[in-house]
């Protein structure tokens, strides 16, 4: 019996959708975002269109308004909405929005469900997510905000943040802090909705980081924020998930996060490699076509090699959550590996493009210096690595093969 790769009929069916979406509507529209102004038209006329056309939301249960979409469809589109800038937020599932509403799906009460779930899902506010510090880095466990309980009414925090994505264009934050320190160590923190703007929340500045900075970006979010949580009075009802659980729903959203950016910078490198054939296929260089040298379809090989493989990846993850089987081993692994896959793809496809890739002609320039973040957010390479390895040693010690924890399982 063969193992079976085929893709259901109707996954296929919503792929070719969101396919054409992005080429005929979405790669349009990244040329009229010229300006603030543009951008906010653009995007609305845009999400108005993809509305009527029932592309909304497409990880979302169709009860609360979404496309229902399982792991393995979810993958495809977000396979395919990578390609352009405007992809994901033209549908609404932008990060760091989107794993934040799975939270609350999952977690929320029905009052903020009513109050802060309603509007994100509607596509009327963004949310971002304040849980990295200076101090704590990539131990999440290390984070010294506090949140202490006044009365049976409020909670006020006290502390910074630090790399708060989109905090700058949110209306609602996220906010982790530590609300029992005598808890073991995992069950010590809470999360609190956070209406903003708020004197108590205080954003000292947008990181500069290496990336292009430009106000585009800006006012989509793409910036990090340093902020001050001072006596920020938080009412109690606001409190997620209740008290200890801030940890390990923490957890679980950075997990889609990762497999999210994973899917998107697929179809980033899957542009990218198309950019690069399309111009060694037309330039010229000593009287023969770039394409026609062995060392430049060896660079193309090595791309494609790469794409197989993360697709390989993405879609074995997709299986494993369709069948809510553990996946957390494959996760980390495959997250390292996307990042410098991507990484890889699009210096290569520069170094193709050659003067003109390093220029800001193409988006290649912008996307190299935009990547290279992506073996440092939702934990560092070597974090992922470390735990990697760890659970490849326990497999040995418990079965007597590591193959468990280094995708044996599927055997």
């Amino acid at each position: 019996m063969a193992i079976d790769f085929d893709i259901p009929p109707e996954a296929k069916a919503i792929r070719e959708r969101v396919r054409q979406w992005v080429h005929d509507e979405c790669k349009p529209a990244e040329k009229k975002v010229t300006s603030k102004e543009a951008y906010k038209q653009v995007l609305a006329d845009l999400r108005a269109k993809a509305r009527a056309q029932g592309l909304w939301n497409p990880f979302v249960p169709k009860e609360y308004g979404g496309m229902g979409l399982g792991p393995l469809a979810n993958a495809l589109v977000q396979m395919e909405l990578g390609e352009s800038f405007l992809g994901a937020l033209s549908m609404n599932t932008q990060g760091p929005d989107d794993a934040t509403i799975m939270t609350l799906i999952a977690h929320g009460s029905e009052f903020q469900k009513e109050k802060y779930l309603k509007p994100l899902l509607n596509g009327e506010k963004r949310i971002c997510y304040s849980m990295t510090e200076k101090a704590s880095g990539a131990d999440a466990t290390g984070m010294q905000t506090r949140a202490e309980k006044k009365g049976n009414s409020t909670y006020v925090l006290n502390g910074e943040k630090w790399f708060s994505s989109a905090a700058s264009v949110a209306d609602i934050a996220l906010v982790m802090a530590k609300t029992n320190p005598d808890a073991p160590r995992h069950q010590q923190f809470s999360t609190f909705l956070v209406e903003l703007p708020n004197p108590g929340y205080r954003i000292v500045r947008d990181i500069e980081t290496m990336a292009a900075h430009t106000e585009i970006g800006d006012i989509m979010g793409g910036g990090h924020s340093e902020v001050r949580i001072e006596n920020l009075e938080v009412p109690a009802e606001n409190l997620l998930g209740g008290e200890g659980n801030g940890f390990n729903m923490g957890q679980h959203r950075l997990a889609y996060g990762r497999l999210r950016h994973g899917m998107h910078n697929v179809a980033m490198a899957q542009r990218a490699l198309d950019l690069a054939v399309e111009y060694i296929t037309k330039r010229e260089t000593f009287g023969k076509k770039v394409a026609d040298r062995q060392g430049v379809q060896w660079m193309i090989a090595e791309c494609a090699s790469q794409l197989y493989i993360a697709r390989l990846m993405l879609m074995h993850i997709a299986y494993k959550a369709e069948k809510g089987l553990d996946l957390r081993q494959e996760n980390g692994i495959a997250k390292v590996f996307l990042a410098n896959m991507v990484h890889k793809v699009v210096d290569t496809a520069i170094q193709l493009h050659g003067a003109l890739g390093y220029s800001m002609d193409t988006p290649l320039a912008r996307w190299y210096t935009g990547i290279r973040a992506q073996r440092l957010v939702d934990g560092p390479d070597e974090v992922h690595k470390w735990t990697t390895g760890r659970n490849v040693i326990k497999a040995f010690q418990k079965y007597g093969t590591t193959a468990s924890a280094a995708g044996g399982d599927l055997l």
